[in-house]
């Protein structure tokens, strides 16, 4: 039997949560996209399909940086206030995101009757914008969530480190 994980030890997965969860998002935003491109193609003709994909992307992506926005940036904010800067401009990055998924949902309820190219054209831009946000934000406050004590999120994972969507089978950190 292994001895269970010391908290110091536990603290410094935050950060590396925070990168797999960036990681997952990654790799279902591309396979939504690869959707997409099927349908387009005339290879899935499953619009009903295509449309809960998405949403449950867009939900587990809107949990995870209303999570960041509510608790995670607070709380760095509180320990690192020369990180504040990078946390407003990381919240007005989600707005931007928030957006693009509203844009995104309004596409897919008429799915049937819209283009599907401008779901796609939303889609690329999602891919831009979460991009280059993961790769700044991964950057500058990876070490801070390493450095942070928060006993709460040892006990039970804050929802920017989950990638289940709501209502999901486990609701597991990354």
């Amino acid at each position: 039997m292994d001895p269970p994980v010391k908290p110091a030890e536990r603290l410094t997965a935050f950060g590396t949560q925070l990168i797999d969860v960036h990681l997952w998002l990654r790799e279902e935003l591309a396979r939504l996209r690869r959707d997409v491109d099927a349908h387009l193609a005339g290879r899935a003709d499953r619009p009903r399909e295509l449309r809960t994909h998405c949403l449950a992307f867009c939900s587990v992506l809107e949990r995870h940086h209303t999570g960041e926005d509510g608790g995670a940036f607070p709380a760095l904010a509180g320990h690192f206030p020369e990180l504040r800067p990078v946390l407003q401009e990381l919240s007005r990055d989600h707005r931007q995101v928030s957006e693009i998924l509203h844009r995104l949902q309004e596409l897919l309820d008429g799915l049937g009757t819209i283009e599907p190219r401008r779901v796609r054209a939303e889609l690329d831009g999602l891919a831009a914008l979460l991009e280059s946000h993961f790769t700044y934000e991964e950057r500058k406050i990876v070490a801070a969530l390493d450095a942070l004590n928060v006993p709460g999120w040892t006990l039970s994972p804050p929802g920017f480190l989950l990638t289940t969507a709501p209502g999901g089978q486990d609701g597991e950190p990354a």
